[in-house]
């Protein structure tokens, strides 16, 4: 099952490797990415695959979102399907 994480802060040296490091810890593969900073302001979209992870999407999301307070970020992760209909015009 896919999955969608967000990340938005304010930028800093490193960003990307923590997020990719907790993923990977999680067995969580990165398929696609898109990241900018926009006026000092950090922002990634992943796409990533979340069926071999050792914890349940629920769960996972939790550790997230505490991982993005430990890190001053606001993370975020949606199942794909969910994402796609909270985002249909």
């Amino acid at each position: 099952m896919k999955a969608v994480v967000t990340v938005v802060g304010k930028d800093r040296v490193g960003i990307i490797a923590e997020v990719c490091t907790d993923l990977a810890s999680f067995q969580v593969n990165v398929l696609d990415i898109s990241q900018t900073v926009m006026q000092g302001y950090f922002t990634m979209m992943m796409v990533v695959e979340v069926s071999g992870s050792t914890l349940p999407v629920v769960e996972l999301a939790q550790k997230l979102e505490e991982k993005g307070k430990e890190m001053g970020l606001s993370i975020r992760l949606q199942r794909e399907e969910i994402f796609q209909a909270m985002h249909r015009v």
